[in-house]
Order: C-alpha cells, then structure tokens, then sequence
C-alpha cells in the first residue's frame, strides 16, 4: 500500500479526497489538519471523528498557532498590509505555514504522495504545488478535485453512494476560521453585485454600548490588550472575541487570483482589522517620513507576493528584514473605541511620539527657524517647478 499524506480540513473536497483514496485506490491515508487558529479543541475532535469516519489510517491535528504567527502574521502586522486596501490576508497566509508543515509531516513518515483538495480555479492550488514541489520535489502530488474537474453535487453523490450521509448540501456558506480571520464564500460572493446576509457571517452584533480599549505595542508587537500582557499570538485571539462582539471587521474583498480570473470572498477579521489599523495609527506617530513612504510599497509587495504563494523565495527574508527593522521606536499605547459594526482611533501615547519635538507645534508656532529662513527654503524648495513654469510659458508664445 502506497503511504499518502492529505491535507485535511474535514470539509466537502477533502472528505471525497479521503474516501477516494483510501476505498477506491487502496492508499494508506494519512489525514492531517494544521490548526492555524480559530479552532477549539471540542471542533478538533469532531474533525477527526470525521477523518476517521471517511476511512483514513490516521489523523493528526498539528498545532501551529505560533508558528504562523512568529512566520507570517508578525511581518503583516510589521507591514500594515491589507490587500487591495481592504484584506488582511486571512486564508491565504494561513495556506502557507500550513503547506510547509503538512509536507513536513510527511517527510517524517516517509510518505509516497502527497495530496490536497484544491479545485483548478483558485489560489490555493498553487500555494500547496509550490510549497510542496520546492521543499519535497520527490514526493507525488496528486489532487482528484482539480483532474477530475468535480462539481461539489458530484462529490456529495459519490459520499452518498459510499455510505456516508452527513448534511453537505445544508452547508449553504464556505467558512474558512483561522487566527488572522474568517473567510466567508457563497452564492452573494459569486456575483459582482449582492451583499453576504448579516447571518453569513460567523459572529453576531451582540454588544451595542461603545467601549474604550488599549492595545499596547513594543517595537511593533502586541503585547498587551487593556494592560493585560501575554502572548502575541493570545492576545489577537482574546481582541477577537472582544471585538467580534461588536461585528467589526467585516467586509468584501475582491481581488486578481494567481491564475489570472477576479475573485471576490467575504470576510470576518475584527482583531486583525483593529490590529493594523492602530499599530499603522503608531506608526505615523514615531516613524520618519522616508521610513513611512519606503515601508508602504515594500510591505505592498510582501504581502502580494505572500499572496502569490512566494513565501519560499529568498526576497522574502530581505523584505522581512527590513520591516523587522523598521520596528524598533513603535512602541507605545493606541487608544480607541469600540462601536457596533466600526471602531475609532483616538490617539497614541508613547516616548517616541515625533510630534513632541521642541521644534514647534504644527500649524502654530516654531522655535527652530526664523522667518527668513523659512522664506529663503520655501525659494528654493520651489526652484523645479518655477523653472518648467517658466520654460514652457515661453514656449507657448
């Protein structure tokens, strides 16, 4: 019996995966899930009831919690980065510390092939190939959703034709939770113009009052919600649960996939939201203007190429250099509000706070320069564009 490894997430495309290989090929599968946040221990358990309920040889639940964060979520909070201006990258970072641990896993068993659930439209196809190709090429990677071209009624048929009944068609929304966000797919999100219903989305308003929070950063991490420190990784699970009361962080990301098609996913990300929002607000605070216009385009292109499935690429580690190293004065206090449905950033306090400097007040007074010298800089700062104004004013008569 040939050893094969599947990445599985216990939904619809890796349940057919599992069933297939193991009764109708005859593998030995070994089902493993990368927990990458979201999960309680109660919904792991059921996922392996049900790996084991579609026939596998094994099922391993490795916890990455705080792998994905020290790996990827720590550089996109570095970088402010939110695709196109509105995604936190929820699923498509999570991919990545998972592709890399599954195919670790299955170096260790000494595993033949290798197999995901990905079908042939998305993005994720070609985070797992890439990651698997580059850091086991001599394993066998093998996807039945993408060769055989299925359609998810195809699926539910041949599960039902092997016996096993569970309630596929009454899962109307594809719900991917992870620690940096939700993703919410369905029908709304297939077209251009309908909105997902308030119930898509995994939590409910359920606070109305506004409330006052502080987030606490050093040298650009998380380390304390409301004075209370702890973990990184813990604490965006915690402002998570605080904030999603709230129904915050909800929105509707449209985007250009890998393969070249427009995609467009709802999504669920409160702490991530608030996160880059107020580490971004800090930022403009103890940063340099050159720091801050360098940052924005390098940090774009890290999460673009994170996106793109690149992690491996070694221009990955130069750019986290950099952000890691832009880091060392944001440190301080973000203070804001909490409302149904938004937040708000009411200001910073932090001892690298710029707008301190003795220099003056912007807009008010100064102390640095007089008068004249402000003059004779204004002269000369605009020596470029009198001179174009001058030779192409002349050029017209």
């Amino acid at each position: 019996m040939k050893k094969l490894v599947l990445a599985y997430s216990g939904g619809l495309d890796t349940s057919y995966c599992a069933v297939y290989f193991s009764k109708d090929l005859g593998y030995e599968v070994h089902a493993v899930s990368v927990n990458t946040g979201g999960f309680t221990s109660t919904e792991i358990n059921e996922i392996k009831k049900k790996a084991e309920q579609m026939g596998v040889f094994s099922y391993q639940n490795i916890d990455a919690v705080e792998n994905y964060y020290q790996k990827v979520v720590k550089y996109l909070i570095y970088g402010n980065v939110l695709k196109n201006n509105t995604y936190p990258l929820s699923v498509s970072a999570e991919r990545i510390v998972q592709a890399i641990e599954i195919i670790e896993y299955a170096k260790k068993i000494g595993a033949d092939c290798i197999a995901h659930g990905s079908t042939g439209a998305g993005n994720d196809q070609v985070r797992f190939d890439l990651i698997f190709q580059a850091l086991a090429p001599e394993i066998e990677i093998i996807t039945p959703i993408r060769d055989q071209k299925l359609t998810r009624q195809q699926e539910i048929i041949y599960l039902k034709s092997k016996g096993i009944e569970l309630p596929w068609s009454k899962a109307q929304y594809s719900i991917n939770k992870g620690l940096w966000g939700t993703s919410v797919g369905g029908a709304e999100t297939l077209t251009s113009h309908l909105s997902l219903p308030e119930e898509a989305y995994p939590s409910q308003l359920k606070t109305k009052e506004s409330e006052q929070l502080t987030l606490t950063f050093s040298e650009g991490e998380l380390v304390a919600v409301n004075e209370e420190e702890g973990l990184p990784q813990d604490l965006i699970e915690i402002l998570n649960t605080l904030a999603s009361q709230y129904a915050i962080g909800r929105d509707i990301h449209v985007g250009d996939t890998i393969v070249g098609i427009k995609g467009r996913v709802g999504f669920e990300a409160a702490a991530a939201t608030i996160i880059i929002k107020a580490h971004h607000l800090l930022e403009k605070h103890t940063l340099s203007k050159w720091q801050l216009q360098h940052k924005d385009y390098l940090a774009n292109w890290y999460g673009t190429h994170l996106h793109e499935g690149l992690f491996l690429d070694p221009v990955m580690r130069d750019l986290e250099a950099f952000l890691e190293s832009s880091q060392q004065k944001v440190s301080g206090k973000v203070l804001l509000k909490l409302h149904p449905y938004h937040f708000t950033l009411d200001g910073i306090i932090s001892e690298n706070d710029l707008m301190k400097a003795d220099f003056g007040s912007y807009g008010e007074e100064n102390t640095g320069w007089t008068a004249d010298e402000a003059k004779g800089f204004i002269k000369i700062y605009g020596n470029q564009s009198k001179i174009y104004q001058n030779v192409h004013q002349r050029s017209k008569k």
